[in-house]
């Protein structure tokens, strides 16, 4: 973390009522700044180590790595001809990346055939640039007709590499805080789903939703918020209340951008947790 190791430290964390390993911020503004710079730059080291390439990032990560995989002679490999529309379907997928899409409304905003679309959407996941995110009701059930998804870039910089560096108060900031999230559950994101549901004119959205793979019933729900207002205001997270109580889950987590700790509500108990620092958890226990 550019020489700033000592930032986060090994320490017994309160996790839902248990002192259980985990990991502390010492400095929470600072550790939240590197998490800014992750966001941006974090895929590619040698963008985080000078502050010359962070100036010009696509010329060094777009140029350098994107532009090799999808418009050089990988494409052709999988059938494909016509490498801009294969860009330009990229480049809405990252400007988008952690919303919902369905084939439908991406074939006309991109003027692609949904046959040739899906394709390219294919090849965008084999290549590593996308993952693609399935949904699952209020009560947890899958969809039989797959009809709406997410899709993911799997790396946050890839949007300053197409675009441009975010401050974190720009208002797509808070797409790529849960796309830097996401790609620490990518490794092992075969039971993981999103919860989106519509009854009349109540609708609700669950972040992240890990299945059992056995019973196939939730064990863990995760809401990414890059805000404070959640800690001091439990009650307003209504669709992940309603999640909760609707499958008898008694514990979920939400993230934020300095407050920590728990809130005991009706249907259960609330862990917040800073999302820089849930971030750095995630990405080392993934690869222990």
């Amino acid at each position: 973390m550019t020489g700033d190791s000592g930032i986060v430290v090994p320490t017994k964390v309160e996790w839902f009522g248990n002192l259980t390993p985990g990991y502390d911020a010492v400095d929470i503004e600072k550790l939240n700044r590197r998490f800014i710079d992750y966001i941006n730059f974090g895929g590619y080291p040698e963008v985080v180590m000078s502050l010359q390439m962070q100036q010009n990032p696509g010329r060094y990560i777009k140029d350098d790595i994107v532009d090799k995989v999808l418009l050089k002679d990988l494409p052709g490999l999988y059938g494909i001809n016509d490498s801009r529309d294969l860009y330009r379907l990229f480049s809405h997928i990252v400007f988008r990346s952690g919303e919902e899409f369905s084939y439908e409304d991406l074939s006309k905003e991109s003027g692609i055939r949904k046959e040739t679309l899906k394709k390219y959407l294919d090849y965008l996941e084999s290549a590593f640039l996308i993952k693609t995110l399935h949904k699952i009701d209020e009560n947890a059930r899958r969809f039989q007709r797959v009809t709406t998804f997410k899709i993911y870039i799997t790396n946050p910089s890839l949007f300053a590499a197409v675009f441009s560096p975010l401050s974190q108060n720009d208002p797509a900031f808070p797409h790529l805080v849960e796309t830097a999230v996401f790609c620490q559950f990518a490794g092992n994101s075969d039971e993981l789903y999103y919860a989106n549901w519509k009854k009349g004119r109540i609708s609700g959205e669950v972040d992240f939703i890990r299945l059992n793979p056995l019973s196939q019933k939730p064990e863990r729900a995760v809401e990414i918020k890059w805000s404070d207002k959640y800690y001091n205001h439990p009650s307003e997270l209504k669709s992940l209340l309603s999640f909760m109580a609707a499958n008898k889950l008694d514990r979920a987590v939400v993230t934020s951008i300095t407050d920590g700790g728990q809130r005991r509500l009706d249907c259960g108990t609330v862990q917040f947790v800073p999302t820089s620092l849930y971030a750095y958890t995630r990405g080392i226990d993934s690869v222990k």
